[in-house]
């Protein structure tokens, strides 16, 4: 059986970082080992996890080198498949499972599972036992159901908020572009580059995440 790793970055969310543990603890699989990058922020804690410290710049946070840095982290601790998962996304029950099975049978292709955004949550928090029964994809991007893989012939649609692949195919495409700082360029570029590579998208349907509400920018501009 693979070694899977799950890596997040994050810089405050400290809450939704508890929560997404919680839920990676309780799925059908649970991560081998858990990375989590702590971009300037010395003060975040992850029970049971991987904290690895890395400081921010003038510029902005540095999320390309913090994803660098987490799989670099993960391959240390023999990991096989890298599981990507922004902190503000819960996993699904079947997340790491699914992911590990199509980066196993498909290991050349970079896997995305869909992603629903939740509204604010109620007073007592979201019940992370039925994220299920709130499950509604962005309509911005593919979202087989459960069972189903289908192939991303567009790039573009791209995303880091969850994704996977394979130690080999990491180092085939070489991360994360750092001359990229800030929010969005990075994944633009990273997209793209996966197919200049050589390698290719797909989407995987039991790999399901829900992203925590939190206030946004708009423009978004940092």
């Amino acid at each position: 059986m693979s070694t899977v790793a799950t890596i997040t970055i994050a810089h405050g969310r400290h809450h939704h970082l508890l929560n997404q543990g919680r839920t990676l603890r309780d799925g059908s699989r649970g991560p081998d080992q858990r990375v989590v990058v702590a971009m300037d922020d010395p003060d975040l804690e992850a029970p049971g996890a991987h904290v690895v410290q890395l400081g921010g710049g003038p510029d902005g946070l540095p999320l390309a080198a913090a994803r660098n840095l987490g799989a670099a982290r993960a391959r240390q601790l023999g990991a096989d498949v890298l599981v990507f998962l922004d902190v503000d996304c819960l996993a699904g029950h079947r997340l790491v499972e699914d992911y590990a099975a199509a980066v196993t049978d498909e290991p050349e292709v970079v896997w995305s599972g869909p992603v629903t955004y939740l509204d604010p949550p109620p007073p007592l928090g979201y019940d992370l036992a039925s994220l299920e029964l709130v499950d509604d994809p962005h309509p911005g991007r593919p979202a087989p159901e459960p069972g189903q893989r289908l192939p991303n012939p567009r790039p573009e649609l791209f995303w880091s908020l969850s994704f996977a692949l394979s130690r080999h195919t990491w180092s085939h495409i070489g991360g994360f572009c750092e001359d990229y700082v800030g929010y969005g360029g990075e994944d633009t570029d990273f997209g793209r580059l996966v197919v200049a590579r050589g390698s290719r998208h797909g989407w995987v349907g039991g790999a399901r995440a829900y992203h925590q509400h939190h206030e946004v920018e708009s423009p978004p501009v940092r």
